[in-house]
């Protein structure tokens, strides 16, 4: 099994309104969506984990030299559509399963029911042996 992290970010594939703005009930139906979605990961076995994170206006960005106090930037930044909403880590057979469950995310359901086709990005999470090929220090 290999798992993969399966990357929703604030890009609005088909739809541009912004989710805030939709109506009440294609809210429901979208969240209801990825709770069935994660419900039959979660029975086959294949969900290990699924958060969903708060608004980028709630965000804050900490920098820090390590020498003087950090400095704390508030929410929201221009780049917002590239920052990470929420994910699902899965642990599948293969890539391409990784690949069909990103999919079915995509496909969420928008305002009137049409699939979001909200661009899903898929990458694999390192193992120890990935690790250690990375060591500088060898």
């Amino acid at each position: 099994m290999t798992k993969f992290l399966l990357i929703v970010d604030y890009s609005p594939g088909a739809v541009e309104t912004p989710m805030l703005e939709w109506d009440p009930a294609d809210i429901k139906a979208h969240m209801d969506y990825y709770r069935d979605l994660n419900h039959q990961l979660t029975e086959s076995g294949e969900l290990l984990d699924v958060a969903a994170l708060t608004w980028p206006d709630q965000m804050k960005k900490v920098t820090s030299d390590g020498v003087t106090a950090p400095v704390v930037t508030d929410g929201p930044f221009p780049e917002s559509k590239e920052l990470l909403a929420g994910y699902q880590l899965v642990d599948v057979e293969s890539e391409e399963r990784a690949l069909e469950i990103a999919a079915l995310v995509s496909q969420v359901p928008g305002p009137g029911g049409v699939p979001l086709q909200q661009p899903i990005t898929v990458r694999r999470v390192m193992g120890p042996a990935d690790i250690e090929e990375f060591n500088p220090l060898d």
